[in-house]
């Protein structure tokens, strides 16, 4: 089923807000530049561009078109902004923001909740996935229609931990169903899609916006179980330090409308991000129908029903309590300390 993208209309409505509070907040002197991002007398003169480290997850990849974007197309210079990127995995990115090592980065909300029940000082500022992106996939032919269909069935995952893991038991149990009413396969060498397209497995966990993608592309029509149907668990956005918060707050703001502006121009014309993809990691130039393929894929995550109504970024409160209480009855894989109320798990402060 195809997922819904966002709006152009919408995401450029909810940057002009955003983009009004960033200049309202830098002094009378402040304005908009053409590029839609904040002028340079926002957050710091021209001369002084504040620095911000954006932690982008995992490796260089087209799913970060809207960075690339932004950086190239000036939308953070223009912002009073020098972005440098660094690509760190999940655990240790944040960390490393709650140190304020890296000044906001991209982490998703199943791995913010244990963090913060830790102490870790982080706060989850802007919606990226709108739709939770870990998925479970099958061959069309397989005769999965949904989440009861697994009852039995042979699924490959990396491990038992994670945001798959946790997404995993969450659509298995809208379905009445539990981990052990399947045959669980474990590759920790995140062969699982391999194994499901030589038929060693019927089903597998992955990304929405990359295994199903490929299997499609190679002739193989595709079933998406998507778990944000059922239970509505925070997909990927971007994270700061509570410290950060504080001392960087205009920076910050500015960098997060700039890159909802290039959000919404890569949703209008995906060719533009997947320029910008190329441009900054020209491997990707390889095999650019399957990198738009991608792209397109991620684009759809982007917006939910949510977001149309309340802008692009918007954080929705009520889906991160039931993700808390979810996570809290777990029993194989318990949050680590208290749950954590949901005000000191997002800060939407930088979106008004």
């Amino acid at each position: 089923m195809k997922r819904p993208s966002l709006p152009e209309n919408t995401a450029r409505l909810a940057l002009l807000a955003a983009l009004a509070m960033v200049a309202g907040a830098c002094g009378p002197g402040a304005s908009a530049s053409p590029s839609g991002a904040a002028s340079s007398a926002s957050p710091a003169s021209a001369a002084t561009p504040t620095k911000l480290t954006v932690g982008l997850g995992f490796i260089p990849s087209v799913q970060f078109a809207q960075f690339y974007l932004a950086q190239s197309a000036g939308y953070y210079r223009d912002a009073g902004l020098d972005v440098t990127f660094q690509n760190k995995i999940d655990p240790d990115l944040i960390t490393l923001v709650g140190q304020g090592s890296v000044d906001i980065g991209i982490a998703d909300g199943t791995s913010v909740i244990p963090a913060v029940a830790q102490g870790i000082p982080v706060r989850y500022v802007t919606t990226i996935y709108a739709q939770f992106p870990n998925i479970v996939y099958a061959k069309a032919s397989s005769g999965i229609h949904g989440a009861a269909d697994l009852r039995g069935k042979k699924l490959g995952t990396p491990g038992k931990y994670g945001s798959s893991w946790i997404m995993l038991q969450a659509l298995l149990g809208s379905a009445g169903l539990k981990p052990a009413d399947l045959d669980i396969q474990l590759y920790p060498d995140f062969g699982q899609g391999a194994a499901l397209a030589q038929g060693a497995v019927t089903a597998a966990t992955g990304f929405v916006n990359n295994e199903p993608v490929q299997l499609e592309l190679s002739g193989t029509p595709a079933v998406v179980l998507h778990v944000d149907d059922t239970v509505p668990l925070p997909g990927n956005g971007l994270i700061a330090g509570v410290d950060t918060l504080r001392t960087k707050r205009a920076a910050l703001q500015a960098f997060v409308a700039a890159t909802l502006h290039a959000m919404a121009e890569i949703t209008a014309d995906p060719q533009k991000g997947l320029d910008a993809a190329v441009a900054a990691v020209p491997d990707l130039g390889k095999d650019r129908p399957t990198q738009l393929a991608i792209l397109k894929a991620t684009i759809g995550t982007w917006s939910n029903a949510y977001t149309q109504a309340h802008g692009a970024g918007a954080i929705d409160r009520s889906a991160w309590s039931s993700t808390v209480s979810f996570m809290a009855g777990l029993a194989d894989t318990p949050l680590p300390g208290s749950p954590p109320p949901v005000d000191q798990l997002v800060d939407d402060s930088l979106l008004k």
